[in-house]
């Protein structure tokens, strides 16, 4: 075996040994997007989040070996389809093993992006179903029509590494998803206004970013044919986001007086989504201005789907995948060098319209596609089995009531708000109503200084309420509507005679369960306890075991730390 034999082998073995480990780096992304949607939602969705990401490749992988596979690299049939099969069973021996992996951990990547878009009120049954469609039938025909030898790839279309095929299309799916299952309670008021439902974790989130922008540099990697091509490709995949995360910090600086910690997460992403189709065709000024634009399109996108759309995307998937995945495919035809793996030079190289009327038309039919198919799969889904959990499981939150995990953080505390964000008043329905304007009490201005009051002409009361969880807005909301202006607020766990629900741990029953509760401690002067009582019971009132409990005692006294004073004096606001 002479120099260049040995040079030749040790190359093609290498790269054979690349793409695998490419496939395994795309893998390990199925953990970022996990941090990423589990980040960016609250604490008692977190369970169901980590399960739909584990199902979404599980799933994927029994319906892409049945069928899906078949459907993508299969024997071509009219261009549109592979012909369906079963060679990983019948022709084991000579079966394409590493195509397979491949493709396998790229189905399950477009799955995944439509479960943050979808979070914290989706059944986990119909997102089952509808993540099985996707991977064995939506993702496989249109990667066909790109990847698999398919009309488009006959037409010249370039999509390296899926900007089309796996992130526009998940992007779109998770728009189609999200409006038709319907914004979570509390995300709009009644005049349409998006409020803000804060996200449990940024630094889950942020180790979510990491995790994928690292998996990346497999995903857009793997199938470079040679060093130079993969060396050009990582400086693409690392210029892009970087460019658009410091366009995002600087924008939202501008925009809003400080830097937004969980939109540079978002455009970190957006500017790998873009990339992802041209990183083996441009170069660092093409990926430049790539990321430019993605920094202000992510941006544009969830600002468009709160402000104009009323769409509720709790993670900023469809701004980050079918915004940027959309721009990521249109930018072949607009930067491609001419000097790239794939050698189509873009417009802007001299390539004339030619490519970038190719890309349009690709484009536009893989959305014609996915739209008309996953709208199909949604309405099918919602008008039998249904899309949505019901109003209680979204106010328990999806880990109790789809899982029986009182808690995915069992040790911690969890505040509440972190729990229980974004519900108002109107969306918890509040059973206590403002007071007519005619009996309201009137704004009087008055000075500083108070008559001093004896210790015997006011009673101080402690109340203490132990409530569900999903009950602590309306109590909040029904508390503060009579005067009570201060309360502390501590996560608790308990039970009552009834021990809790009987649950389950890897099969076996959890005997006398704690519950997750709120207690609540307020200590009144002015507003009768009666009256407290009265609405804490009808805020709290379902009917059912564990409503919670009221308990009232005396206070002997009580004393500001700060400035000495004592009794009904120690219980007003002076400052």
């Amino acid at each position: 075996m002479d120099k260049q034999q040995i040079v030749s082998f040790i190359n093609e073995n290498m790269f054979g040994i690349w793409f695998l480990i490419g496939a395994a780096l795309v893998f390990w992304m199925q953990a970022g997007f996990a941090m990423v949607e589990t980040g960016f939602t609250r604490a008692k969705n977190t369970g169901n989040i980590l399960m739909k990401n584990l199902m979404d490749f599980c799933i994927g992988t029994v319906v892409f070996i049945l069928i899906g596979f078949s459907l993508l690299l299969g024997e071509d049939v009219l261009g549109f389809i592979g012909k369906p099969g079963f060679d990983i069973f019948t022709s084991y021996k000579d079966f394409d093993w590493s195509n397979f992996v491949f493709n396998l951990v790229f189905c399950a990547t477009t799955a995944t992006i439509v479960s943050g878009a979808m979070a914290e009120r989706t059944k986990f049954i119909s997102y089952c179903v509808y993540s099985g469609v996707i991977s064995a039938l939506i993702y496989p025909i249109e990667a066909h029509w790109i990847w698999g030898g398919g009309w488009l790839a006959q037409l010249g279309f370039v999509d390296f590494a899926g900007s089309t095929a796996i992130h526009m299309v998940g992007g779109l799916t998770a728009l189609i998803g999200a409006a038709m299952v319907g914004p979570r309670i509390g995300k709009f008021s009644k005049d349409g206004k998006p409020r803000a439902i804060l996200g449990h974790s940024i630094p889950l989130g942020a180790l979510g970013v990491f995790i994928l922008w690292f998996g990346w540099y497999g995903f857009n990697g793997a199938a470079a044919s040679n060093v130079d091509y993969l060396a050009d490709i990582f400086l693409t995949t690392t210029i892009a986001p970087a460019v658009a995360t410091v366009v995002t910090m600087i924008f939202t600086w501008l925009k809003n007086g400080k830097p937004d910690v969980s939109m540079c997460l978002n455009a970190s992403l957006a500017g790998l989504v873009a990339i992802t189709a041209p990183c083996a065709d441009t170069d660092a000024l093409g990926a430049t201005i790539i990321g430019i634009v993605s920094g202000l399109l992510v941006c544009f996108g969830v600002w468009l789907l709160d402000y104009k759309l009323k769409v509720d995307d709790p993670v900023g998937a469809v701004a980050v995948h079918f915004f940027n995945g959309l721009w990521g495919s249109l930018a072949v035809g607009l930067f491609a060098t001419g000097k790239g793996q794939n050698g189509i030079t873009g417009l802007f190289y001299g390539g004339g319209f030619s490519q970038l009327g190719i890309q349009l038309l690709g484009v536009v039919s893989v959305c014609a596609f996915t739209a008309v198919t996953m709208f199909l799969t949604f309405y099918i889904l919602k008008h039998t089995i249904g899309l949505r959990a019901s109003r209680e499981e979204e106010l328990k939150g999806l880990d109790t009531t789809e899982h029986g995990l009182p808690s995915s953080y069992a040790d911690f505390v969890i505040a509440g708000d972190s729990v229980y964000s974004g519900s108002s008043a109107e969306d918890t329905a509040v059973v206590t109503t403002a007071a007519p304007v005619e009996t309201s009490v009137p704004v009087q201005h008055v000075s500083k200084a108070r008559a001093p009051i004896s210790d015997s002409d006011v009673k101080m009361t402690k109340v203490d309420i132990i409530a569900n969880q999903e009950k602590f807005e309306v109590l909040k909301h029904a508390l503060s509507s009579i005067g009570i202006t201060g309360m502390t607020v501590s996560h608790v766990m308990g039970c009552g005679m009834q021990k809790g629900s009987t649950e389950f741990y890897r099969g076996v029953p959890v005997d006398a369960r704690l519950l997750p509760k709120m207690k609540v401690e307020i200590v009144v002067c002015k507003v009768p306890v009666e009256k407290v009582v009265e609405v804490a019971k009808n805020a709290l009132y379902t009917g059912k075991i564990g409503d919670g409990k009221i308990f009232v005692y005396d206070v002997e006294n009580v004393i500001k730390v700060r400035t000495g004073e004592e009794a009904y004096e120690a219980l007003q606001d002076n400052d």
